[in-house]
C-alpha cells in the first residue's frame, strides 16, 4: 500500500474545496428490550452491544462504555502510528498499543461526592519495534501524537452540546 498515492487525490480534493473535508460521524445507542444495564451502539458500519461494567452491577459479558473509549484511543493511536510510519517510509517490525484507564466506581455510583465520575488517569503505551534511528523514532512519535484524532480530542476536549428532547421522531412514546 502506498499511502501517498491513496491520499494524494483526497488531499487535492480537500485543497480545492475545504468543505469537502468536513464530515460528521454519528453513533446512536438504543435500549435493549427490558434491559436497564445494556444497550446497542450503532456507528453506521457496525453495531455493538455495550453494558454497564460488572463493578456497577452489569453482567460483564460485553464491553462497558469505558472499554469502548479506551478501545477508540487504542485503535486511533495504532492506525495513526501505522499510517505515519508508512508515510515516512519506515518498515516497522511490530506496533502494539496498550491503553489503561483508572477510575473509582464510587463516583459513578454516587457514593462519595469527592470522588470524580470518570477516568482519573489514562495511560497509552506505544510498543514500536523496528530498526529506527533516534531521529526517526522522535519524528514518528511527534507526528503520530499530533495527528491522532482521539488523543487530540481527549487532551483538548471539544465543546459538547448536550440536549434532551422528547421521544425520537416517529415514536409516540408508547
Amino acid at each position: 500500500m502506498n499511502l501517498r498515492d491513496i491520499q494524494s487525490p483526497i488531499k487535492a480534493r480537500y485543497k480545492a474545496s475545504s468543505g469537502a473535508a468536513k464530515l460528521t460521524l454519528v453513533a446512536r445507542s438504543s435500549r435493549m428490550p427490558a434491559e436497564a444495564m445494556s444497550c446497542s451502539v450503532d456507528i453506521g458500519r457496525a453495531a455493538y452491544e455495550a453494558q454497564a461494567h460488572s463493578g456497577v452491577g452489569g453482567s460483564g459479558t460485553a464491553p462497558c462504555s469505558g472499554d469502548l473509549l479506551l478501545g477508540a484511543l487504542a485503535a486511533c493511536a495504532q492506525i495513526t502510528v501505522q499510517m505515519v510510519a508508512a508515510a515516512m517510509g519506515l518498515a516497522l517490525d511490530n506496533i502494539e498499543v496498550v491503553v489503561e484507564g483508572d477510575l473509582d466506581l464510587r463516583g459513578t455510583l454516587g457514593m462519595d461526592s469527592s470522588v470524580p465520575v470518570g477516568f482519573q488517569e489514562i495511560r497509552c503505551t506505544m510498543h514500536v519495534a523496528g530498526n529506527l534511528t533516534e531521529r526517526q523514532r522522535t519524528m514518528l512519535r511527534q507526528t503520530a501524537e499530533k495527528y491522532c484524532v482521539v488523543l487530540a480530542t481527549l487532551t483538548a476536549p471539544p465543546k459538547i452540546d448536550l440536549s434532551w428532547v422528547g421521544a425520537p421522531a416517529g415514536d409516540s412514546g408508547h
